[in-house]
């Protein structure tokens, strides 16, 4: 009778133990059942958190460009020194992708008789153009812009004639997406009175009314905002607003002026991230403007003017 007892008492342990076994088995495939469920809703949640401002569900985020404007006296310092190293080590801080410089020289005698847009474009491991406003020193003075994506042509736009000639330096460049992006690189007449000024950017707002492809105009307008030159590019694109509080970029050592500007047209088509002047009281007059800007996708609005069209494209030689 005991064993008896005993037999059938070990047996309902048992059934207990099986019991329990299997409803923790259960619970613990509930559990990853739903965990599987929701780890795609999950996801999704933190993919559209991580997605800018202008970006549709399940659309990818196209590239920032990091854009400079600097003026940079040819490499001459506010100590007077011509040194292109101290010049390519500003530079090579902001990492840059498109780079518009103004009053540069290639082989002119004060700087060395040292080709500028070459060396910088070697040291930065960038994509160069030289556009020349005129023969100086035994070589010659103007702009350059450096790409870090390929450069495709240049046109070296005549402007009419101020106190020194001048141009527009028109490079188009292709982004690793395959988009072409006309870069405006600018450096206009100083004088008080803006008449050289003024028909210099009204003969080159003219040309771009004409472009097809998005352009970003960079560079030295020797004007401020409000005036009447500003004001051709500020109607017709969107600017990159540098900070209220931190806007001047001439001169170095003492802020006063903002005549150092970046533009993109159409407006629609491009997206400011951010916008700093850079402190550097050294290496130039001028301080450097870096813009970072997103090109939207083609069709898309994001503000401003409806997209541009015209007749032709920015003619020049391939490089």
């Amino acid at each position: 009778m005991a064993l008896g007892s005993h037999q059938r008492y070990g047996g309902s342990v048992m059934s207990v133990w099986r019991r329990m076994a299997w409803t923790m088995v259960l619970a613990v495939a509930v559990t990853l059942v739903l965990a599987l469920a929701l780890a795609p809703a999950a996801v999704t949640g933190l993919s559209q958190a991580g997605r800018g401002a202008g970006q549709e569900v399940g659309e990818e985020p196209t590239p920032v460009l990091r854009i400079v404007s600097y003026n940079i006296r040819h490499g001459r310092g506010m100590d007077d020194v011509v040194d292109l190293q101290r010049t390519a080590g500003v530079l090579e801080r902001l990492q840059p992708d498109v780079v518009a410089l103004q009053e540069v020289d290639n082989g002119a005698e004060r700087s060395g008789s040292v080709a500028q847009a070459e060396e910088l474009g070697r040291r930065l491991d960038m994509h160069w153009a030289f556009g020349k406003f005129m023969d100086f020193q035994g070589g010659a003075y103007g702009m350059a812009t450096l790409s870090r994506h390929p450069i495709l042509r240049q046109e070296d736009l005549s402007l009419p004639d101020g106190n020194e000639p001048r141009i527009a330096l028109l490079t188009e460049i292709q982004l690793s997406g395959g988009e072409r992006v006309l870069v405006v690189n600018i450096h206009f007449d100083w004088v008080r009175d803006d008449g050289f000024r003024f028909a210099q950017a009204s003969h080159l707002a003219e040309y771009l009314d004409g472009v097809e492809i998005p352009w970003i105009l960079v560079g030295d307008l020797n004007d401020e905002p409000g005036s009447r030159t500003w004001e051709l590019f500020h109607s017709r694109g969107m600017e990159a607003k540098k900070p209220e509080t931190d806007r001047f970029t001439f001169s170095s050592t003492d802020p006063r002026r903002e005549i150092d500007f970046v533009f993109g047209a159409p407006a629609a088509r491009w997206e400011v991230v951010r916008v700093e002047v850079i402190h550097e009281p050294l290496a130039s007059d001028h301080r450097p403007v870096l813009a970072e800007l997103r090109l939207l996708p083609g069709g898309r609005q994001f503000s401003g003017r409806p997209q541009l069209t015209g007749t032709r494209p920015p003619p020049g030689r391939r490089l």
